[in-house]
């Protein structure tokens, strides 16, 4: 049997005995990511965790809106607006869809900036990011707020087949609740910045440790993650 090869990990890092040793294997990141830290490599295990499941959902509601032999609720109809006397198909959609399509620009203008220490532009634009998304979210309220004055329910609706409801419900909440939580974590990594404290290395309220400027490209990704997932509902739900 050949001998095991050393890499330069198991020289730099020796292997403790007992407990500690086992301890050390499961606390330890700098074994396992050499070059990727323990933050932004447990966002892309969360993101793909949530890929799953956001598949799963849609994946759900192709297989009702195939199976049911009652029609389903036309989209261009349901989600239409009356402005100024005119039918106007999916133009709140529209809109939804152009403002978080936006904000992940001036997100990814925030990255830029917080790559560059640029402390003022990179706090601005996270806020504006948030802006945008508390505007999606409160588009999306006033559409769920219309849609239930009109008799929609999860278990029924006045146009056809009852699983268009709870689809409904289930899909767009789901990504309007991580909408909004990201909305909150933009809030609170803009003030982290706008106060100084990556540069002055101030420790977190809850952590105890010290915050980096990566903070900024964890949170795009999150953020990324959220508006290209809306991107396939708006595809698979309201185009269909």
């Amino acid at each position: 049997m050949s001998a095991p090869i050393k890499t330069p990990a198991a020289e730099t890092l020796p292997h403790r005995a007992g407990l500690a040793g086992l301890a050390s294997d499961w606390a330890s990141d700098q074994r396992t990511f050499k070059n990727v830290s323990w933050g932004k490599a447990m966002m892309w295990i969360f993101l793909l965790s949530d890929t799953f499941v956001f598949g799963c959902f849609l994946l759900a509601y192709m297989a009702a809106r195939m199976s049911t032999i009652v029609p389903w609720p036309n989209p261009s109809e349901v989600f239409a607006l009356e402005i100024a006397g005119t039918h106007m198909p999916l133009i709140l959609i529209a809109i939804m869809t152009f403002v978080l399509i936006s904000s992940s620009g001036t997100m990814a203008m925030a990255v830029n900036c917080g790559y560059r220490r640029d402390r003022r532009k990179t706090a601005i634009l996270m806020l504006v990011t948030a802006l945008f998304g508390a505007t999606f979210v409160g588009m999306q309220a006033f559409e769920w707020s219309k849609l239930i004055a009109e008799g929609v329910r999860p278990w029924g609706n006045p146009w056809g087949a009852a699983q268009f409801g709870s689809s409904f419900f289930m899909i767009t909440g789901f990504h309007g609740t991580h909408v909004t939580f990201g909305v909150i974590f933009l809030l609170i990594v803009a003030r982290k910045i706008w106060r100084g404290d990556f540069d002055t290395e101030r420790r977190g309220f809850f952590t105890s440790r010290k915050g980096r400027y990566e903070i900024v490209e964890i949170t795009g990704l999150y953020w990324h993650f959220v508006d290209l997932v809306w991107v396939f509902i708006f595809a698979f739900f309201y185009l269909w």
